[in-house]
């Protein structure tokens, strides 16, 4: 391809994937897969043309990840209202994150290792891309939700992917030199990391804060940017959990005058950034828009439809997505002691952070990836499998949230019609 034709292509892919994200929000299906069949069908038709030089994208994909990591985390952790009321809530999305990923792990670590052979190392590593949530998926897919489940799905999900990134790092740095991923020592020393690395992030929130009003220059926000990947990269090369640091930023950046200490507070001027703040946060959700979508074209780009030569992925995948279900299932049933499915049971998409985290894979050492079932396939399956699940899910229950909202209105009604008797026969008694 010649200059020209990119110059055409790249814009051309842009508007169809904004076009995608308006029609997944009309029609609650997923702009993911729609980028990735695109992907798909573009890597159909070049290959079909003759050129077969796809080598770049071993590098690209991995990168243009990792971006949109820290981009999707930033953006989920900037639209999280923090205050004492939704502690709660918190609390229960955090434990139903922790947990349901936890138990996903543990029980697809036995999958593979019963039904693949695998070493244990290994089928753990493997377990837990699989296990995360995607928050840039569920996330704008549930929108049609109850204010109470959709704040949930967001706080579930944002948490899944940054303990999801914690656990694999921590489980791949822990098998690399043979130590047990269990143990007082390694779980103390994991804690005392985290402690570290909050306060390590407060003393950078807030200096990046300070840059914020200080720096009189136009272009500043790309240059905050900037420095948050630089701070992650460090993070990577000293194995410590730095996602822990731009989740904390956001969450700051969006909750400052609740949260920064009164000492900090007084060398702020908090009024006069807010509308910078504002500014910040749409110039992340529009980065996040181009990461993703060039992200998810170049992996749908990078699938190959004669690799699907069988049935045995299909299988495969089936099944892991059908463990995962049922693990979400029961977490939800035992919580809520209702066997009804509830909403939340179908939103639990895979998405870019395993993509990402199975990348990292293909450069571990210690893993024989010989006669090895767990691959793109299978992946892939999984992906479009819990999609489609979520897809069902809301058109199933997209005519709940309105019955419930008018059991509320008529609750309410009814609430104020007696208050205003009990008003009237007050003011009744006075006179």
């Amino acid at each position: 391809m010649n200059s020209l034709d990119i110059l055409f292509v790249l814009p051309l892919l842009i508007i169809f994937s904004y076009l995608f994200d308006a029609f997944a929000r009309k029609t609650k299906f997923p702009s993911v897969i729609l980028l990735m069949v695109t992907g798909i069908l573009l890597r159909f038709i070049i290959s079909f043309s003759g050129y077969d030089n796809f080598e770049f994208l071993d590098n690209l994909i991995p990168v243009l990840g990792t971006i949109g990591l820290i981009l999707i985390v930033l953006e989920g952790a900037i639209e999280l209202e923090i205050n004492r009321k939704k502690l709660p809530l918190i609390a229960k999305g955090f434990l139903a994150a922790l947990l349901i990923l936890i138990a996903n792990i543990f029980f697809l670590q036995l999958l593979f290792i019963s039904l693949f052979q695998m070493e244990d190392a290994a089928a753990v590593l493997y377990a837990i891309p699989l296990a995360v949530i995607s928050s840039a998926v569920v996330i704008p897919s549930a929108a049609s939700m109850l204010n109470h489940d959709k704040e949930f799905v967001v706080y579930e999900s944002t948490f899944s992917d940054i303990l999801g990134i914690m656990i694999f790092n921590y489980a791949l740095r822990q098998l690399e030199f043979g130590l047990p991923l269990v143990g007082a020592e390694p779980l103390i020393s994991l804690g005392l990391q985290i402690v570290g690395v909050i306060v390590i992030s407060l003393l950078i929130t807030y200096v990046l804060f300070r840059l914020l009003q200080k720096i009189e220059h136009h272009v500043k926000f790309f240059l905050i940017l900037a420095l948050l990947i630089l701070v992650y990269a460090f993070g990577k090369l000293f194995h410590l959990p730095a996602l822990v640091t731009i989740f904390i930023f956001g969450i700051f950046l969006s909750n400052v005058k609740s949260l920064l200490p009164k000492f900090l507070r007084a060398y702020l001027d908090l009024d006069a950034t807010q509308k910078e703040f504002h500014e910040f946060h749409i110039l992340t959700a529009e980065s996040t828009f181009i990461v993703r979508t060039f992200f998810f074209l170049f992996f749908g780009f990078s699938i190959q439809l004669s690799a699907f030569d069988s049935f045995t992925p299909l299988f495969y995948g089936l099944l892991v997505f059908l463990v995962m279900f049922i693990v979400r299932y029961l977490y939800f049933s035992i919580s809520s002691f209702s066997l009804k499915p509830s909403p939340l049971v179908y939103m639990s998409p895979r998405g870019l952070i395993s993509i990402l985290l199975f990348l990292q894979l293909k450069e571990v050492s210690f893993i024989n990836k010989n006669q090895n079932y767990i691959d793109e396939r299978l992946l892939l399956i999984v992906i479009l499998s819990s999609m489609f699940v979520m897809l069902l899910g809301t058109i199933k229950k997209q005519s709940a949230p309105f019955e419930e909202e008018d059991e509320e209105e008529n609750a309410l009604t009814v609430e104020m019609e007696v208050n205003s008797e009990n008003s009237t026969d007050q003011e009744t008694t006075n006179l």
